[in-house]
């Protein structure tokens, strides 16, 4: 079985770009440094969930569902995406999200507003624990709900990875580059299960490093421990008897910071370096800090000179409108 033979619903623009970034590799003087561009898978302004929702949503139509449920922050990148892929599928969409609602209405919230999303204010409550009441609540006015799991992830999404790193191999042998080290944000646990199952079908052998976003667990479970159990769920699915263990994950957990969505020195770094280098815009939550984990890496000699490292930008920049100043003022 392959990812063609799952439920989906075409939602993105893909393959998404692979490129080298040789302003910021020279000015950090380490490694050759690539990225591939999942911020701009289209929809909603894109990033990494788009890939996840194709096979999310694609089960939920096939089910007869008519709404979706999911849950994150009041910045969430992931809501903002599910609110425009169920506009897309013509599905009603609740955000169960994290906050009071007194939230300025900028960033991916004012999207989730203009996408039609209904939001549910859950004071502390941002991973989705409140989805099977809202769930209940619908299904009592007669709607026929399906939630997707905070993050997107299950299984069901790591396929949407696993399709990714397929395709990030294609572009690897027709560049003939040979990466060492793939780099990526990790926090729900699903991009990075995804890329691991799909790195060993490709039989690509760079060393996955998740750089750990949120110091929380998720499910009561460690990231470790959730992306090994979604990669052998997701392996399974596609009819690889593949076992995974939370050893295998590597994950890199020094990053925190003053806590998630909390921008410190770290993350403004990283924006400021991809913008003035690269033309690029990273996140504050994510991607930001992904790349400013990226960048202490390569300062501490975690890479050697010759190898090619690749940042997977998994999306966000709509947050960047949410924090204003802050992002300059320091």
């Amino acid at each position: 079985m392959d990812t063609e033979d799952l439920p989906r619903r075409r939602l993105g623009t893909f393959p998404t770009p692979l490129m080298e970034l040789p302003r910021l590799g020279a000015l950090l003087d380490g490694p050759r440094l690539v990225i591939k561009r999942d911020d701009l898978t289209g929809r909603g302004l894109g990033g990494n969930k788009i890939r996840k929702l194709e096979f999310l949503l694609g089960e939920a139509v096939e089910q007869g569902c008519d709404t979706v449920i999911t849950a994150g922050a009041a910045q969430s990148n992931h809501c903002r995406q599910t609110a425009a892929a169920a506009a897309a599928c013509g599905l009603s969409c609740h955000l169960a999200l994290g906050g009071d609602g007194e939230e300025a209405v900028v960033g991916n919230l004012l999207l989730d507003h203009l996408l039609g999303a209904r939001i549910h204010w859950c004071g502390e409550h941002r991973k989705g624990e409140d989805l099977d009441r809202i769930a209940e609540e619908i299904r009592r006015q007669g709607g026929s709900p399906c939630i997707i799991p905070y993050g997107g992830s299950n299984a069901t999404g790591a396929v949407g990875y696993v399709e990714a790193a397929l395709e990030l191999a294609a572009q690897l042998d027709e560049r003939e580059w040979k990466l060492s080290h793939i780099v990526v944000a990790s926090s729900s646990g699903a991009t990075q299960a995804g890329l691991l199952v799909g790195a060993r079908m490709a039989e690509l052998s760079a060393e996955i490093i998740g750089i750990q976003i949120d110091p929380e667990k998720t499910a009561g479970r460690t990231l470790p421990e959730n992306v090994a159990a979604i990669a052998t769920e997701a392996a399974g699915r596609l009819g690889r008897s593949w076992s995974f263990s939370p050893g295998e994950v590597r994950v890199e957990t020094g990053y925190f910071g003053g806590g998630y969505g909390v921008v410190g020195a770290l993350e403004r770094e990283a924006i400021r370096l991809a913008a003035s280098t690269e033309g690029i815009f990273v996140d504050p939550v994510y991607t930001g800090r992904a790349l400013g984990g990226l960048i202490d890496l390569i300062r501490r000699g975690r890479f050697q000179r010759e190898d090619r490292v690749l940042f997977w930008h998994t999306g966000g920049s709509p947050a960047l409108f949410a924090m204003g100043e802050e992002l300059l003022s320091r």
